[in-house]
């Protein structure tokens, strides 16, 4: 990884002493910088980078802005480099902000290619992580401190719901797959079930008509029962369950909106 360098115009005006007694968020100015260097010479791995981390996710300002605009270059299938970076900034009167022309230059000319941009990029995730879990512990120890009226119990529905939110908000950790491994697994599921006896090719039902029609149940099926009340879906439903559990051999959970518990 490269050598950590920082834009002309944030070196000036630093106290070591100053900030050695601080607690500062967790990040890593060296992968941000690695990332953001090795788009600039290497454009092909932008869409694995851009699902994996978003501009908030780097901790430097300057970075955001950076990473901000590459997102709009590539959406408008522009390229990404320090030619069209500079350009862009520049009509956005935010070169400055980002560091300059010269930090540009110096990103992409430290960059060390793109072979380890995911490891790094893991490294930008985690980071951001976890300088969310500290903003909400701050917000979750606040409210604990000031409750504003209200109940202990509204105070840790808030809480959990914030930790949660940091998972939704979160980028999937699978972005698009190649191609070709899915279509090993079809071309081997067809394999399979070219070597099956019958039409059964998932659970049966122990309905013969219902299993000769949906060649029973398929996973991630989504089976729904539905008719009048006192009809017997109920019972249907459960005989259903019994054949998966006796002739399937496989365990099944069931719930109720019914039961009191």
């Amino acid at each position: 990884m490269s050598e950590i360098f920082e834009p002309s115009t944030h070196s000036q005006g630093r106290n070591p002493s100053n900030l050695t007694a601080l607690k500062v968020p967790p990040h890593s100015v060296e992968a941000e910088q690695a990332v953001l260097g090795g788009l600039m010479i290497d454009n092909s791995e932008w869409d694995t980078v851009a699902d994996a981390v978003l501009s908030v996710d780097f901790y430097r300002s300057e970075h955001q802005l950076i990473f901000q605009t590459m997102t709009q270059q590539s959406e408008a299938r522009s390229p990404i480099d320090v030619v069209t970076l500079v350009e862009a900034l520049d009509s956005l009167k935010e070169l400055e902000n980002a560091g300059g022309l010269d930090y540009l230059s110096e990103l992409a000319g430290n960059a060390r290619g793109t072979a380890n941009i995911h490891a790094y990029t893991d490294i930008i995730r985690e980071r951001a992580i976890l300088r969310r879990l500290i903003s909400v512990a701050n917000n979750i120890a606040d409210t604990g401190y000031n409750t504003g009226g209200k109940k202990a119990a509204e105070i840790l529905n808030g809480a959990e719901q914030q930790v949660f939110n940091i998972r939704d908000e979160r980028p999937k950790d699978q972005g698009p797959v190649p191609i070709n491994p899915l279509l090993s697994k079809a071309v081997d599921r067809v394999d399979e079930l070219a070597g099956l006896d019958g039409s059964l090719t998932g659970l049966a039902s122990g309905y013969q008509d219902l299993d000769e029609m949906t060649s029973g149940w398929q996973k991630s099926d989504l089976v729904i029962v539905a008719g009048r009340p006192s009809m017997g879906k109920t019972a249907f439903a459960m005989n259903l369950v019994e054949n998966a559990v006796l002739t399937g051999e496989q365990p099944v959970l069931v719930f109720s909106l019914e039961m009191p518990s």
